[in-house]
């Protein structure tokens, strides 16, 4: 009886993570995705199982042309759709890609594309890999009773790029595993503004504020797992899109689903719900063109993971509440959030110095020395860029100082 009274109490808190399919245990990613989709679509299954060694041997795309066109029909619920669409995002980059950056696929077969296509309408998503894919729904125990750690994880499928590729997809899931009890302090939060209760404000703002720390504490982990020079190198052509991109100037043809090509931005960390979450509820205000390329970002997120920062963007103001309050134990939490997410910022441009800049200065000086590890010359549209089509550097350091300007001086 007891239980039934607190399981009504949460139903009429005014803001919960249920009416989002949010968990509070994962935040946005996805509780024990599937693995495997039903007999039907084993065609599917069998190149996504064996996807790194296809692309590596130039032999995907003759597999994706074979393939049958399948019915989507027989899909049932969000768990199949997800993986779904995981791996046909995953197969249509390893297709476009292949042949790097000289031998770009300007059409997807309508055996590829029909599906993609449907199953995207399906979930709200683009015909693309996102970070969705990418990560959210992308990973299994190897013990199923074995901790959440980076031992016991894989991807359920990769890309080219080793051990480099499964630690970039697996470090990052650890960064959104890191994020959950943020992402219900901030319920926590809004409801302390909506009840005027600032003892429960302050509680909450004191998770976020741990939790921030312990995101860029478990994204150090990176330089553990991740190769600068496979990095750079193999990796981030596979996350690049075709939009605003030399290599695919007008697009991408969906054959079967569209006549025209049409453009659609790489998987990006600026896809990830969490930061923009968070920025809505500290009310970081970024400049006009940042705010523009996050606002276009979120097109790329599953529609109850928008609805949630809408639902953010909606409350009352944190900052103002803040503010006016006049409250310096309030003040001091808030701005200890600010802080840890600059940190968290910070962090991210040590990162992408290290792993795109410094990384393309030494894959210049060893031009023209392919090895069996970095068989791809790196390409020459994703010099100084992020994978969803930003200039990496510059809009990180933006992100970073227009947060900066949020912290109260009091």
């Amino acid at each position: 009886m007891m239980e039934m009274n607190n399981e009504h109490a949460n139903e009429t808190l005014p803001f919960s993570l249920r009416r989002f399919h949010i968990s509070e245990d994962y935040g946005f990613l996805l509780p024990n995705p599937l693995k495997e989709l039903p007999p039907f679509y084993s065609p599917w299954m069998a190149i996504a199982h064996n996807l790194p060694h296809l692309i590596e041997n130039h032999q995907l795309r003759s597999y994706v042309e074979k393939m049958p066109l399948l019915s989507t029909q027989h899909l049932q619920g969000h768990r199949e759709l997800y993986l779904a669409h995981l791996i046909l995002s995953f197969i249509t980059m390893g297709y476009v890609w292949q042949e790097g950056e000289k031998g770009t696929a300007k059409v997807l077969p309508r055996n590829l594309a029909i599906p993609f296509g449907k199953i995207s309408q399906a979930l709200g998503l683009p015909p693309i890999l996102v970070h969705t894919d990418f990560v959210l729904v992308n990973w299994k125990k190897k013990n199923p009773y074995g901790p959440l750690q980076i031992e016991n994880l894989d991807p359920i499928v990769s890309l080219p790029g080793g051990d480099s590729m499964r630690g970039f997809i697996l470090v990052t899931f650890l960064v959104e595993k890191a994020a959950a009890p943020g992402i219900k302090a901030m319920t926590q939060a809004v409801n302390g503004i909506l009840q005027l209760n600032n003892q429960v404000l302050e509680e909450a703002l004191q998770k976020l504020a741990n939790t921030l720390k312990a995101m860029t504490g478990v994204l150090k982990k990176m330089h553990d797992y991740v190769v600068p020079a496979i990095f750079y190198c193999v990796i981030r052509i596979f996350l690049s899109g075709w939009k605003d991109n030399p290599a695919l100037p007008k697009g991408l043809i969906y054959e079967g689903v569209c006549e025209e090509p049409v453009a659609y931005s790489g998987g990006s960390a600026a896809q990830s719900t969490t930061l923009h979450a968070f920025d809505e509820l500290l009310g970081i205000q970024h400049s006009r063109e940042t705010t523009a390329f996050l606002h276009s970002m979120r097109e790329y997120m599953p529609p109850h993971h928008r609805a949630f920062i809408k639902e953010i963007q909606s409350a009352p103001s944190l900052r103002r509440h803040v503010l006016t309050s006049e409250n310096k134990e309030l003040c001091s939490v808030y701005n200890a959030c600010v802080a840890a997410l600059v940190d968290l910022r910070t962090y991210h441009i040590a990162m992408v110095t290290k792993y795109i800049t410094v990384a393309a200065t030494n894959a210049k000086a060893k031009q023209g020395q392919a090895t069996a590890a970095l068989p791809m010359s790196p390409p020459s549209f994703l010099e100084g860029k992020g994978t969803g089509g930003s200039g990496a550097l510059s809009f990180l350091k933006s992100v970073r100082d227009t947060t900066r300007e949020a912290l109260i001086t009091f």
